[in-house]
This record gives C-alpha cells, structure tokens and sequence, in this order.
C-alpha cells in the first residue's frame, strides 16, 4: 500500500463510513441522508483509488417529505449504515431519522438487486455482528449502548434472545458513545466508539471489549489526534484488515463546510487492543488521497448518455438528486446534451426546489459551471447555480416581465429570509454560471460568475461555507428551478463541467 505525508483518504465528504473487505477488494458506504439514489458504495483495491460500486437504493419510503412535498428530511434521512458480507450474502442495515425506522438490504452482488426488510425497533448508529454460531446480534445507542440478537429472519428481536446494556458512558461527556461498530476477532467482541469527554468539544476513539457478550467490557480510548487541523479530531469509523494480515481503521474528520472526510490510519493488535497509529497518534506516514489521479466520484457531464447500470436514475453515477426526484418533471434531448427541469410549486427558496441535481464539492476547491436557457421559464423563476447547504448561495437567472435579471440568491442566518440581490438585467435568455469553492482551515468561501456571451463578470459577493447541522452535510454544487410566483415554468441546462482545485 502506498503511503506519504498528506491528508485525508478522499477529499469529499463521506461521513459514517463502515468499510468491509471481501477477498481482495475493499467496500465502503457512508450517510447519504436526503440525497437520492442513496446509500452509495464505493470499491478499492488499495483503500486509496475508490471508485464508485453502486447505489443500494431509489427510493425509501416515498414519503412526501421525502419528495419535497408539505416538508423536507434536511439533517435525516439515511443514517451511518452497517455494512457485513456474511456467507456470501451482502448486508447494509441503517436508521432513517425522518421515519424512525431501521431498513435491513441484503444481495449477492455488491452491484444488486438489494432486497429490503424493516426491523421491527429503532437502532440509533448500529452495527451488525454474524457470529460464529449463526447468531445475528446488533449494536446501538448513544451514551448508553445495547446489544441485541435478531431472529433468523432479521426482522425483528429474537423472542427471548439476549439483550442487554454493555456499556454506559459518563453523564458528562459532552458527546457520549455512539457511531458504534460491532466486531468479533480472534474470539474477543470489540465495540468501537466516537466520544467527545468532559470538557471540550474533542472527538477521539474508543474501544471497549469482552471475552463473552454476558461478560463484562472494558474500555479506554485508542485514538486521539486531529493532523493539526481546527482541533477537530478524527474518529467514528470501521477497522478493516487486508489479506496480508494487517490492519487499518477508516475513520473521518469534521472539516467544516466540506463536510466530514475520510483517513485511513495504519492500526494493530497490542496485548488484544486494537491500536489506532503510532499508540493512538496519527503516525508520519500514512495511506493519502493520490492527487496525481483524476476524480472519478465528482466530474464534469455533456448530458448525452443515458446510463442503465449504477446510474442516478439514468444519469451519471456521480450525480444525486436534492431529495427524491419527481421524473415526469425531468426530460432529456441526448442529441442536444440538455436537461429540462419543469416546476410544479411555489418555492420560497432552492432548499425547497424539486430535481435539483447535486456532486459534492472536494478539497481544497473546485470550479463549477452550467449554461442556462430560461426562454421558458415563467415571471418570477430562477434558474441557475448553487452551493448548496442550509446557509446556500445561488447565482442564476430570473425571468421578469420585460426580460431577465441575473440574481444572487442567498440564506444569511437561521431566522432570515432568502435575500436576493440584483446583479445585471438582459434581454438574452441563455447565461453560464460558475460556483469557485475553496476549503482550508482559515477559509471557507465561494465566490460566483456569469457570463452573458462576454467573458465572467464576478458577482460582487462572497459566500461563506460553514457545516450546519441543519442539513448535515458537507457543501454541494447544485442546478435547479424554482417559481417564486406561478409553477409550470422550464428551464434548460447544459454544458456541466467541475473542475477539482487539487
């Protein structure tokens, strides 16, 4: 495995992650909350190139909230899966926080289909444990955590199986237990935690073991260090062990509005203790994102392929979809390479706009662009570019009376209004827009473009990129359409292309 003296494993947001290796390739999933399709898996043959595998599902529930109707699932949907590969049979068991429901997939191919059960119970951060006799346990809680056997058919507690309450952390922890992830090895069963202690605001890693699940767990902390970066510590995470023997824990940091990115640290057994870097430390070499290779899991689109394996929804595995999409709103002319986006509500802002289309945004910055036809868009909508999260910036198009206006968008708050500022009237209905996004631990900024036919004209604003738990999620480039007046409008895209800042 190559190793250096860089940051993280991937420079995208990938919270949550469990990481499993079958054979000689890696898997690894993470939060997908409100994006859809979800529950993304990513492949390896190192842990450093990852590459996209699948999507697990397209759909949940259907709920209307889940649909941008009457609502919204900012902050919940999908929460950090457990992920097993047990007697050749794929298993992702996860928690929807909107629901409150705990959704069990299951296939013999990591590319599907996935068959889905609900377990009857809510798992809050679970992990699943096949054991050697066949007995299904799952792990769960925060601060005080439970362990519970399953039935056979995983659907449900086993009736009379065993349940207890293995672990209790102190009332003061500013963050107690959780994230946490189940683990039999060499005949010891290991639960691994995040933990934040009284305080400060510190995320460090945990590990508590026993002999016998009857029997009683141990604890200390097997990791604390944060490569120097905010005083935001890396923790929660899976420890996965490659087939020459050794070992490996992917674990993630908060790194604002970026979101919260992987590391895959070098780990070892000492004396029966998982040992996490050099004795808990984050050593001096170390597996780094390869940033002479291309980006694979973001990118740029001409819209003139429809994909029929691992998509989204046809579209490029690379994009998501803001919420479940309503596709009969969506159409496509694969000659041309443009996507039509029709409306069929009001909207107060883009975080309520149906079909937005979402990548995440990579450290430390990309640059991205998409041209605009608004000739069909009705008075009052916008059409254009965003960075998107709670506090999100939009620079776009709107269609007035007399022609258009190029318009900067924005949230600035939690109790403010969308607030939009003119920046240029036209009469031309066709604009490229640019979103600039750079991350570092000093800034956190975006700066926004259009382009009449005449060069960029750089608006004269700049949006601030801070991770808020509203949504819970790192900051993504997104187009979209919303009506402020009348629904029934189209607008027109084209033309996407991202380029990383590496």
């Amino acid at each position: 495995m190559k190793e250096n003296m860089r940051g993280p494993i991937l420079p995208v947001d990938c919270p949550d992650n469990d990481v499993i290796r079958v054979g000689e390739k890696y898997y690894m999933l993470s939060t997908s909350m409100y994006f859809f399709p979800g529950c993304e898996i990513l492949e390896s043959t190192d842990m450093i190139h990852w590459e996209h595998a699948s999507y697990v599902y397209d759909s949940l529930d259907g709920t209307d909230r889940q649909k941008l109707i009457d609502g919204n699932i900012y902050g919940a949907g999908m929460w950090a899966a457990s992920f097993r590969y047990h007697k050749g049979t794929f298993y992702i068991c996860f928690v929807a926080n909107d629901t409150h429901s705990t959704y069990l997939f299951r296939s013999t191919s990591i590319a599907g289909p996935w068959a889905m059960n609900k377990i009857e119970g809510f798992y809050h951060d679970c992990s699943l444990l096949f054991d050697d006799d066949d007995r299904v346990y799952i792990a769960y809680g925060n601060r005080q955590i439970y362990v519970t056997e399953l039935n056979a058919a995983l659907t449900a507690p086993k009736e009379g199986g065993f349940h207890k309450k293995v672990v209790e952390d102190q009332k003061e922890a500013i963050l107690g237990f959780e994230g946490t992830h189940f683990y039999k090895i060499n005949g010891v069963y290991y639960l691994i935690f995040i933990h934040s202690g009284p305080g400060k605001w510190y995320r460090t890693e945990w590990c508590y073991r026993s002999a016998s699940l009857d029997g009683e767990f141990e604890g200390r902390e097997i990791f604390s260090d944060d490569n120097g970066y905010r005083n935001a510590g890396i923790a929660q995470g899976a420890i996965v062990d490659t087939p020459d023997g050794n070992w490996y824990a992917m674990l993630f940091q908060d790194r604002g509005g970026s979101g919260r990115i992987p590391y895959v640290i070098p780990a070892r057994f000492v004396d029966g203790w998982p040992v996490i870097g050099d004795s808990g430390k984050l050593p001096k070499e170390y597996p780094t994102y390869d940033y002479s290779e291309p980006m694979t899991i973001v990118g740029s689109d001409d819209f003139k392929t429809v994909y029929e394996k691992d998509s989204c929804f046809g579209f490029k595995n690379i994009w998501q979809f803001n919420h479940e999409p309503e596709l009969s709103l969506v159409t496509r002319d694969l000659e041309q390479g443009t996507v039509s986006i029709r409306t069929d509500k009001v909207c107060n802002n883009v975080t309520e706009a149906k079909n937005s289309l979402t990548q995440r945004m990579c450290e430390p910055g990309c640059d991205a662009s998409i041209t605009v036809c608004a000739k069909d868009m009705k008075v009052g909508d916008i059409a254009g570019l965003s960075a998107l999260q709670y506090l999100y910036g939009t620079i776009g198009i709107r269609a007035e009376e007399d022609g258009y206006s190029i318009v900067y968008a924005c949230k600035e708050g939690l109790q403010t209004e969308d607030t939009v500022t003119v920046l240029a009237h036209t009469k031309k209905d066709t604009v490229t827009f640019q979103v600039s996004a750079r991350f570092s631990p000093e800034t956190e900024e975006a700066w926004f473009y259009y382009d009449l036919g005449e060069g960029y004209v750089k608006a004269p604003v700049v949006r601030s990129m801070p991770f808020m738990l509203q949504h819970f999620t790192g900051y993504r480039v997104a187009f979209s359409v919303y009506s402020t007046k009348e629904a029934g409008g189209t607008a027109t895209f084209r033309d996407f292309v991202l380029t990383p800042v590496l």
